[in-house]
C-alpha cells in the first residue's frame, strides 16, 4: 500500500510541544468550511464570545488530522466536528486529546465514490483491487475507506492510496487521476457527479461503520479551563436544539450557509442528512457513557491492521470527558 506519509510521525512529534495553558482570555476554536452545522449561527451571533466571556478566534482547517497537530502546538485550544478516526490516530500516538460532545453523526455525508466510467458498484467491488483511490489519511473517511474494502474482501494492499484533502480528491476523481474518491461534505457532492457511492449511509450504519464527529481539547487545557468549556458546550446545544425547531430554519440557514461557504440549497441539502443528539442522549451509553470508547477501539485496531498506526490504547476510556458536558446540562 502506496501513503504520502506515516500518521503518527507528525502528530507524535507535535505532541511532544504541547504545555500547559494559562486561563484563557482569548481562545482559538477549529472548525470546517462546507460542513455546515447550528453551532454556526451562534459564532456569527457572537454568543459564545458573550457567554463565555472571552474572545474566540475562529479558524478553518482542511482535515481532522491537521486540528490534531494544531492543537498540540497550542495554537487551538478547542475542535469543533473532528472527526473520531483522527481524534484515534492521535491519542494513540501519545497525544493527551479528549472528547468533550458529540458534535454530529452524519453516516450519509462521508462516503467513497467509484469513477463512474469504471461501472463498478456493491455487486463488482472486487475489481477495485489494484487501483488508485484518494483518501485523507487519519480521517473518518480512511476509517470508512478501510472498513467497506475489508467488507468487500478488497485487499487494499493492492491499491495506490494517495494522500489528499477532500476538495483535491473531488477534483482528481473529475479529472479521471483517480479512480475512487473517499471524503465528506461539499467535496462529496461534487465527487458524486462523477461517479457513485458503493454503500448508502443506512447500509454502512448496518455493518458498524459509524460516522460521527465530537468536540475536542488538549486535556491539560480542558482541565484548567473547565468552566469555560461548559459555557462553550452550552451555547452548542442550545444551538443544536434552536436548529431542532423547524420554525427556526428560516432565520438560521442564511447565516449559518454564508459562514460555511456556501449557497442555501447545499446547505440545506448537507445540514439535512445531519443528526445532533441532544445532551442527554450524548451522556447516554448509546454514546459517550460507553459506545464511543468502545467505537475508538474498534477504529484503532483497524488502522493498526492496514499498518496506519503502529499500536492502539488498551483502553478509550480515559479520552473521553463527559465532565464539562455534564456540567452544561446544569446550566
Amino acid at each position: 500500500m502506496t501513503m504520502k506519509r506515516k500518521l503518527t510521525g507528525a502528530v507524535a512529534a507535535m505532541a511532544l510541544l504541547a504545555g500547559t495553558q494559562a486561563m484563557a482570555e482569548e481562545i482559538t476554536v477549529a472548525y470546517f468550511l462546507e460542513w455546515p452545522m447550528p453551532f454556526q449561527y451562534a459564532k456569527e451571533q457572537g454568543t459564545y464570545d458573550e457567554a463565555m466571556g472571552v474572545k474566540i478566534n475562529w479558524v478553518s482547517f482542511d482535515t481532522g488530522t491537521a486540528m490534531s497537530a494544531a492543537m498540540a502546538s497550542g495554537d487551538v485550544q478547542l475542535s469543533v466536528s473532528q472527526g473520531v478516526p483522527p481524534f484515534v490516530v492521535a491519542t494513540s500516538a501519545g497525544q493527551d486529546l479528549q472528547i468533550l460532545d458529540v458534535a454530529v453523526s452524519y453516516a450519509d455525508n462521508d462516503n467513497c465514490v467509484v469513477a463512474e466510467a469504471l461501472e463498478i458498484d456493491k455487486d463488482s467491488a472486487g475489481e477495485l483491487a489494484g487501483k488508485k483511490v484518494a483518501v485523507p489519511l487519519g480521517t473518518a473517511a480512511h476509517y470508512g475507506f478501510l472498513s467497506q474494502m475489508n467488507h468487500f474482501g478488497v485487499d487494499v494492499g493492492s491499491m495506490e492510496i494517495v494522500d489528499m484533502a477532500p476538495a483535491e480528491g473531488a477534483v482528481a476523481l473529475e479529472q479521471g487521476s483517480v479512480d475512487m474518491f473517499c471524503g465528506w461534505g461539499g467535496a462529496l457532492r461534487r465527487a458524486n457527479e462523477f461517479g457513485n457511492n458503493l454503500l448508502s449511509g443506512a447500509e454502512k450504519t448496518e455493518l458498524g461503520i459509524l460516522v460521527f464527529d465530537v468536540t475536542s481539547g488538549p486535556a491539560g487545557w480542558v482541565a484548567e479551563n473547565g468552566e469555560l468549556v461548559s459555557k462553550f458546550l452550552k451555547v452548542t446545544a442550545d444551538a443544536n436544539a434552536m436548529w431542532a425547531d423547524e420554525a427556526n430554519h428560516a432565520k438560521m440557514l442564511p447565516v449559518i450557509a454564508k459562514d460555511a461557504g456556501m449557497d442555501e440549497e447545499a446547505t440545506m441539502a448537507t445540514i439535512s442528512t445531519f443528526t445532533f443528539p441532544t445532551v442527554d442522549d450524548q451522556l447516554s451509553g448509546a454514546w459517550l457513557g460507553g459506545n464511543a470508547q468502545t467505537f475508538m477501539k474498534g477504529v484503532a485496531d483497524v488502522f493498526v491492521g492496514a499498518g496506519s498506526i503502529d499500536s492502539a490504547l488498551d483502553t478509550y476510556e480515559n479520552a473521553v470527558n463527559t465532565g464539562p458536558l455534564t456540567a452544561a446540562q446544569g446550566m
